[in-house]
Formats: structure tokens, sequence, C-alpha cells
């Protein structure tokens, strides 16, 4: 029989990696993957229960909501609710941030921020989507409501950051500051089992995403990049999904690309829970994530939802990017 390390068991292992070891990381990291099979198990009965569509109303960013949206946010916000190691969250589905009021979680040391159902549009068309969270240690005092300024936090601050991906296996994915690791979801025992240890992305790569409907409203530093590449013969693939992208590209070597265009100034992507964490991820993996001009997790966030144009990826191909737009 082929020895296993489950996601419980590396994360006990590596607990002593965790800033402030306390044991309280550890139980939020399991939750977190707790929430991610119930997810997991809905994602897979789409198209045979009445879970795909639109659920009726937007969210905070004027995107209509998908009903797997609804439900993966209802499910992470109640098992980490229900775990008590965050006393609030930030997500994409919601206006505003939620503190946490009972009399366990108002003691939690963290507040986490998330897109619990990236690129739910595709839905639909059973193409891969994913869940980006991030954890910040909170600023204010533990046994008080959370309050702004503990999600209004660069991404430097970041103890842990992953991403969940639903595809055709689902694997989490995480760093907590001492390199990436991958686990993938072995549906007969339930159980996430470590499957790409130790990731690494390569300084250089042949794949480059963007949606390239966004060519002529983005910089001219953008264009000469897309065009460098198309000359150079490298791979244009773009799913549409931010976590299929930046997984793929991680694995693979690429850079993905979100500009900011001339209808959307200040990119689409947003700073706290898509591109902070993923940042988080490539640069443990060797990789680079930029706005183009500044580091992403030096970006001192304003607001909650604020956006960001984005390039992560392959170290020299974002490096190339922010001398053309320089």
């Amino acid at each position: 029989m082929i020895a296993v390390t489950t996601l419980d068991e590396f994360i006990i292992d590596r607990q002593d990696d965790f800033p402030f070891a306390t044991g309280d990381l550890s139980r939020l990291l399991r939750d977190i993957g707790f929430a991610s099979k119930i997810v997991h198990r809905e994602v897979n009965m789409a198209g045979l229960v009445d879970i795909t569509g639109a659920y009726g109303s937007e969210n905070i960013q004027g995107e209509e909501q998908q009903k797997l949206d609804v439900f993966a946010d209802e499910v992470f916000i109640k098992a980490l609710r229900h775990g008590g190691e965050v006393c609030g969250i930030a997500s994409e589905e919601k206006d505003d941030f939620i503190a946490f009021e009972n009399e366990k979680s108002i003691q939690g040391k963290y507040v986490l921020a998330m897109d619990p159902l990236d690129g739910s549009s595709n839905i639909d068309v059973n193409v891969s989507i994913g869940t980006i969270f991030s954890i910040y240690r909170r600023k204010t005092e533990a046994g008080t409501k959370a309050t702004m300024e503990d999600f209004l936090q660069p991404g430097t601050e970041q103890v842990a950051a992953g991403y969940v991906l639903y595809g055709s296996s689902s694997m989490l994915v995480y760093t907590t500051g001492s390199g990436v690791n991958g686990f993938t979801l072995d549906p007969s025992i339930g159980e996430f089992c470590l499957s790409h240890p130790d990731m690494k992305t390569s300084n250089d790569g042949k794949i480059f995403s963007m949606n390239e409907g966004n060519y002529h409203l983005s910089h001219k530093g953008i264009q000469t990049y897309l065009d460098k590449c198309k000359l150079e013969e490298k791979t244009a693939r773009y799913i549409g999904s931010l976590v299929a992208d930046f997984h793929r590209n991680l694995i693979k070597g690429g850079v993905y690309l979100y500009p900011s265009t001339s209808k959307a100034r200040n990119g689409k992507l947003r700073l706290l829970y898509e591109c902070n964490p993923l940042a988080f991820i490539a640069e443990q993996a060797g990789g680079k994530a930029s706005d183009g001009y500044t580091r992403t997790m030096e970006i001192e966030p304003t607001e909650l939802h604020q956006r960001c144009a984005y390039y992560v990826g392959s170290k020299n191909m974002v490096d190339e990017i922010e001398g053309l737009l320089k």
C-alpha cells in the first residue's frame, strides 16, 4: 500500500512553521479544507441538481450572483464561524465584512478574506472554478469585534493564503510563508492528500494568459508584450477562471495578465481576496506578482473591494511587462 500524507497530518506536522503557532491556524486551515469538500460535492453535482444558473441578485461588484456563489459563500462562513479561529470575514459576495459576535469567534486571532467561488460564470459549461482565501492576524484586541482596520492590511502581512481548484480533480494549494504545497482530494477516502510537495514555478515560461478582447483598450506596453509573445511563438492559454489560469501557469511556467484598460482604469481583479493571496503563493514558489509598477503585496489597501491591475507568474515574464509599462 502506498503511504500518503493527508492535509490534516501535514498541517499538524508543519505547525511549528506557522507564525505564532498555537494550533489556531492549523484548525483554521482544516476548517477551510472541510468547507471546500462540501463545495466540491455540490460542484460535482452541477447539472444533476438545481444548483446552476443565476441566483437572481447582484453582488457588490455589480456581477450577477450564481446559485453556487451563494452556496459556497454560506458554507465557508458557517464553517469558519463555527470553528472560532477567525473574528471576521470579508467576502466578494458581501457588501461589507462580517464581524462575528458569538463568544467563541470574538476571541479569534485571525481575519479571512475570500472569493468563495472564483470563475462561477463558467459553472454552467463545466469549466474549472475555484476558491481563493487570504488569512491575516487581526490588528484589534481579541475579545472585541473586528473592524475595517483588521482587513485593510497589505499582502506582506498575510500569514497564510491558498486556493482550491475544482476541476478534473479537486486540489487545495496553500502557503504559510514556508513554501507552497498542493493536496489532491481522494474522493474514495474523503481526504486531501499531498500530491505536489514544495511547488516551484520556472523563471521563464511559454504561456501567456489574457483576455485579448481587451487588447485595444490596454496600455501600449501591454500591446507590445502580446505582439512580442506571438512573434516568439509563445502559447496563448486563457480559461477565464483566475484560479485555473494561475494554477496551470504555476505548474507549467507562464504569466497571467489582467491590465488596467480605458474602461477599467484600476483593473478588475480585487486586491484583498484575489490578487494578494495568489501573489503570496507565486512568490513562495519563486514567481512574481505586480500591478506593473509596484509589488502587489506592498500595495496599501484603502477599501475592502479595491481593484488593481495584475500581472502574476514566472518572474522574468513579469519583469519584462514592468519594463514595457515603465
